[in-house]
């Protein structure tokens, strides 16, 4: 994926943000049921428009499927990513597709507002089984499997080892090797003086209201040893005396970020360090080949973290062929599929078999590192100082917390006050939980 990718997780949650209360509120008088039939036909098929390489795996796929059994036809509906998420909010639940990809946080608005069905009853169990832990906890909510995914997400920095070695700083090898506090406020300054642009990172800085924000950087909070929720609620948590310091510690790498639009001032060699996901890789490793390294996200005092996650496959709650639905998503969760679309955007696989094979993530691979980091994947309410990868927080409330975090991440490094921008955030997010009956 290429930066415009990453532009897009921040347009998909402000999209959230407005239509947080029609997600909410979406439920019909008459909820539609999803019915199994008799797995022939034709089933429609939705997906947002990736990256051009994406789009190409994902319609091969649909070709593949169709050619490889004569019982069922699926078609293909391509959705441009900046409205997809708004499309399905905004489309009656009885009248979604059969199958469709769901940006993986936005699963339990959907599952909680009857617009997806479970999977079990028709994803065959081999599937299941196969899909990594990652995409199962993803995919669950309410103690039912809604999602499957094809791939998951790393997060990371990246790092130009001409530039670091001109620093003269140490290049961490491990997270338990991760630049701590000190160490990379540090680092920013050697890195910055040695950088053609005077500067020493590019963090896209221009997303932190939208997913990016969350997605990027809700890590650091935990790895302050802060949160978002606890117990379902978010004061006491994302405005702890952990959590603030997190952000206050983020503000202050200000003067050492790099303003880049065009996302390019990192493969251009003009910053060292780079605060991105897999989905750079085909780009950053073609311009700087061998200079490039995958490092961990610095580590705040209780380990570094990551963050983890990416978009899942679901079954419309008003299908009437769930059958045929379920044998679409068994090809397209196979090995065949699944590498397919990994060659494409670099991201590590979601099913067990796949990414066993996947040099990039193993042992000696270039992102190898991140790959450890997903082995260690939690969920967000099961944090530990062992957690080296965590999901973001499985709620119907999730577009409320995403965009109040937001608003919060980007009032902060504007130079807004930590400790106040987070408790506003935090009774807004509580005040929409309570508001809707704590989403029970």
């Amino acid at each position: 994926m290429n930066i415009k990718r990453a532009a897009r997780r921040g347009s998909l949650a402000a999209l959230a943000a407005v239509t947080a209360v029609a997600v909410i509120t979406g439920c019909s008088s008459s909820e539609p049921h999803s019915a199994a039939g008799d797995g022939t036909g034709t089933i429609q098929i939705w997906s947002h428009q990736g990256q051009d390489a994406e789009v190409a795996a994902i319609k091969a796929a649909v070709k593949g499927f169709n050619s490889s059994q004569s019982k069922v036809k699926a078609s293909l509906r391509l959705i441009p990513g900046d409205t997809y998420t708004q499309t399905i909010t905004n489309t009656p639940a009885d009248k979604l597709p059969d199958v469709m990809d769901i940006d993986g946080p936005t699963l339990a608005s959907f599952a909680y507002n009857k617009r997806i069905s479970p999977l079990s009853d028709y994803v065959s169990k081999a599937t299941i089984d196969n899909a990594t832990a990652g995409s199962i906890a993803e995919g669950t909510y309410d103690d039912k499997l809604y999602g499957l995914a094809q791939f998951d997400s790393a997060i990371g920095l990246y790092g130009n080892k001409k530039l670091l070695a001109a620093a003269g700083v140490h290049i961490p090898t491990s997270s338990d090797q991760a630049w701590t506090t000190s160490q990379f406020a540090d680092v920013l300054k050697k890195v910055a003086a040695v950088s053609p642009s005077g500067k020493a990172i590019d963090l896209r800085e221009s997303g932190l209201s939208g997913e990016w924000g969350i997605y990027a950087f809700s890590p650091l909070i935990y790895s302050a040893g802060g949160g978002i929720l606890k117990d379902n609620k978010a004061s006491g948590a994302l405005n702890s005396a952990a959590s603030v310091k997190a952000l206050k510690t983020f503000a202050s790498w200000k003067p050492y970020v790099a303003s880049s639009p065009d996302g390019k001032a990192f493969p251009d060699g003009k910053v060292g360090l780079q605060w991105s996901g897999h989905w750079l890789y085909p780009d950053n490793s073609k311009a700087l080949g061998k200079n490039l390294v995958a490092l961990p996200l610095p580590n705040l005092g209780d380990g570094a973290k990551s963050d983890v996650g990416s978009w899942t496959w679901g079954i419309g709650a008003g299908t009437k062929n769930g059958k045929a639905a379920g044998a679409f998503l068994d090809y397209l969760l196979s090995d065949t599929s699944v590498n397919a679309m990994v060659k494409a955007n670099g991201a590590p696989p979601a099913t067990k078999s796949a990414f066993a094979e996947a040099s990039l993530y193993k042992t000696g691979g270039a992102l190898a590192l991140w790959g450890k980091q997903l082995a260690k994947a939690c969920a967000a309410d099961k944090v530990t100082s062992d957690c080296a990868a965590i999901y973001r927080p499985v709620t119907p409330g999730y577009p409320t917390v995403t965009a109040k975090f937001g608003s919060a991440l980007s009032a902060i490094y504007g130079g807004a006050d930590p400790k106040t921008e987070l408790t506003n955030a935090a009774k807004a997010i509580d005040s929409n939980f309570a508001d809707n009956s704590n989403y029970k």
